[in-house]
């Protein structure tokens, strides 16, 4: 099971550089048209973050060798594959918006589509995910709660700076504005059935 863990620990690892690439074409086909990337000192915070996230579920899997329940391993792993589908969704969402520094392409639209129609940030949701159940599909539950933690602290800074640019846009602020962040609301069916006898 450990070899397993550490080849999806290095399949997640492989996947982020890939995206670093794909991050560094969007960005400059943003640059060409007229977008604007924002200074972003705590980018590099966030980078070490993801990093050391990684290091840390392999090693402490590797000193601790915890024996696993399968229910964990089973529930750590769905984690880690929906967190994947949910970011690449909302990548392919975004196309060439998508970016991991923070570049203001509202001129260029205001993307609503995908996992969007329902929250404002998808891929943030996702990529916290994936960073919380990885270790624990090798029961590195300290790896994971110190990271956890440290991404929300980490993420707070990082929605807050964006955000402040994505509103400046009035179409971003009417489309997205009334959409929650994280998670989609749930509408109760009662209250659509009374909306619709009223109409």
């Amino acid at each position: 099971m450990l070899t397993v863990f550490l080849a999806l620990v290095g399949i997640v690892a492989a996947t982020r550089l890939v995206e670093l690439g794909i991050s560094r074409r969007h960005r400059r086909e943003l640059d060409r048209l007229g977008a604007r990337s924002i200074a972003e000192p705590g980018f590099a915070i966030m980078v070490a973050l993801h990093v050391l996230v990684l290091a840390g579920s392999v090693l402490e899997a590797l000193v601790a060798r915890r024996s696993v329940p399968v229910a964990l391993v089973a529930l750590a792993f769905s984690g880690v594959l929906a967190a994947n589908a949910l970011r690449i969704a909302a990548i392919r969402s975004l196309g060439r918006h998508w970016n991991v520094r923070v570049v203001d392409s509202t001129a260029l639209g205001v993307v609503s589509t995908g996992p969007y129609r329902f929250v404002r940030h998808p891929n943030y949701v996702a990529v916290f995910a994936e960073l919380l159940f990885l270790p624990l599909v090798q029961g590195a539950w300290l790896t994971a709660v110190l990271g956890a933690l440290a991404h929300a602290l980490v993420l707070r800074r990082r929605i807050a700076l964006e955000e402040a640019v994505l509103f400046r846009d009035p179409r971003y602020a009417a489309v997205m504005g009334p959409k929650p962040r994280f998670f989609p609301r749930l509408r109760r069916r009662g209250s659509r059935l009374a909306r619709a006898e009223r109409a």
